[in-house]
């Protein structure tokens, strides 16, 4: 896979006789391999997201950690996750996605068993470093391989790359509203059933994925790794999408810190909180698709993730200027319900746009390095972010700063976006 020689993806004029498939991107037209790969994704949300979205509450009411420990833990998952991609995507280059998908199953298994049994600072820290690690393996693995799969789709199909991509960020989302009504359920009992349940999950997944991903994906180059870093840290316009798209992860990574602060605040409790991650992956699952659509008709690349990330930067105000107010209840939800919503409509225009720019920016045989190296410096910023967004939440200041302060992030990303494309 080349580099377009101005390092930007070019407005791809769809023929005519593909047009009408192109605007279905129905599943059944895609691949087997691209078929498995979008249910990969469906499958490891359910099991992920049946547990994060209640670890921060464990953290602090159980375990008894302070906030900015919690946002410093919560980061770190996120950090050896996204910030250790570059690791998985140059293993899934050298020795192809299989095995480096059913190790991170593996290690996804133990992380979560070992997190329903930790009950002191130590563990949960060892606990959460292996689960991130495991989707630092499979996940860019998985990533890279459905991006090109895309752009053979789109080459042999008349399609547009950033459908499929789409189509794989819908699954996500289906699987990520499945799993917090699965965790919500499940925390009737306690946190460790949780957490069992989502290791039993992986268990079938990694039964799943012995028995049909292939040894060998037919096209695929096998490259050393050996030399992948100085590419990548020489290639400006990618490391400027980087940065835009870490900024853009530091927002999202608030629906696990802040949000669950301001509910609490307004609710009493955290119980509305899988009402509202529902919500998020309803609004993906039923609009991702149509969103990309519009977008990809109107908007070159660069203008959908700056209307992307203007929209993310007005949830965070709408929060924020809505706290003076004090409100509480379920009138006190809507603000939250508002981030929400403009959070969610943000990222489907940044999350499949961003994606899949990346192969235009990659060299050949190195695609799984670099999306891996997207969601590694994204991984950096979510750690020094996350840890100051929870210093901020426990200082005392004013709740409207933390909100504003975090709805300027979004807005600053604007400006490291690579030139206009």
């Amino acid at each position: 896979m080349t580099s377009a020689p101005t390092g930007r993806p070019p407005r791809r004029p769809v023929p005519a006789s593909g047009r009408r498939t192109a605007r279905l991107t129905a599943f059944t037209t895609l691949s087997p391999l691209l078929r498995l790969l979008i249910l990969t994704q469906l499958a490891f949300n359910i099991g992920f997201f049946a547990v994060l979205p209640f670890l921060s509450e464990h953290l602090g009411q159980s375990v008894g950690m302070a906030g900015w420990l919690v946002g410093f833990v919560l980061g770190l998952r996120t950090f050896s996750q996204q910030g250790l991609f570059v690791v998985g995507g140059a293993l899934a280059d050298r020795y192809g996605i299989r095995p480096v998908v059913l190790a991170g199953c593996v290690l996804r298994i133990a992380g979560f068993a070992w997190l329903g049994f930790a009950e002191w600072t130590g563990a949960v820290v060892g606990a959460v470093l292996l689960i991130g690690f495991a989707a630092a393996l499979f996940s860019p693995a998985v990533e890279s391989e459905v991006a090109r799969q895309a752009v053979v789709w789109e080459e042999t199909a008349g399609g547009d790359r950033t459908r499929v991509l789409a189509l794989f960020t819908v699954a996500g989302q289906a699987g990520a509203f499945v799993g917090p009504l699965l965790g919500a359920l499940l925390l009737a009992v306690d946190f460790r059933t949780v957490c069992l349940a989502g290791a039993g999950v992986f268990v079938l997944v990694l039964a799943g994925h012995a028995w049909l991903l292939p040894q060998r994906v037919p096209g695929r180059v096998q490259v050393r790794v050996k030399g992948g870093a100085r590419l990548v840290l020489r290639n400006r316009r990618f490391l400027a999408l980087c940065c835009a798209y870490g900024a853009y992860l530091l927002a999202y990574n608030q629906l696990y810190l802040a949000l669950p602060a301001e509910v609490e605040r307004a609710a009493g409790s955290q119980t509305p909180l899988a009402w509202l991650f529902a919500l998020s992956s309803l609004l993906v699952v039923t609009a991702q698709l149509p969103v990309t659509r519009w977008a990809g008709e109107r908007l070159v690349p660069r203008r959908s993730m700056v209307a992307g990330l203007v929209l993310i930067a007005a949830g965070f105000a709408v929060v924020g200027l809505a706290l003076p107010a004090g409100w509480t209840g379920r009138g006190g939800l809507l603000p939250a319900a508002g981030f929400v919503v403009l959070l969610t409509l943000g990222q489907m225009l940044v999350a499949p746009v961003a994606r899949a720019w990346v192969p235009d920016l990659a060299e050949e045989g190195r695609l799984g390095l670099y999306t891996g190296a997207l969601s590694s410096v994204s991984g950096l910023i979510v750690l020094a972010g996350s840890s100051a967004t929870g210093l901020l939440l426990d200082t005392g200041l004013p709740g409207v700063v933390p909100w504003l302060v975090l709805a300027a992030v979004p807005l600053a990303a604007v400006a490291l976006l690579p030139g206009r494309a």
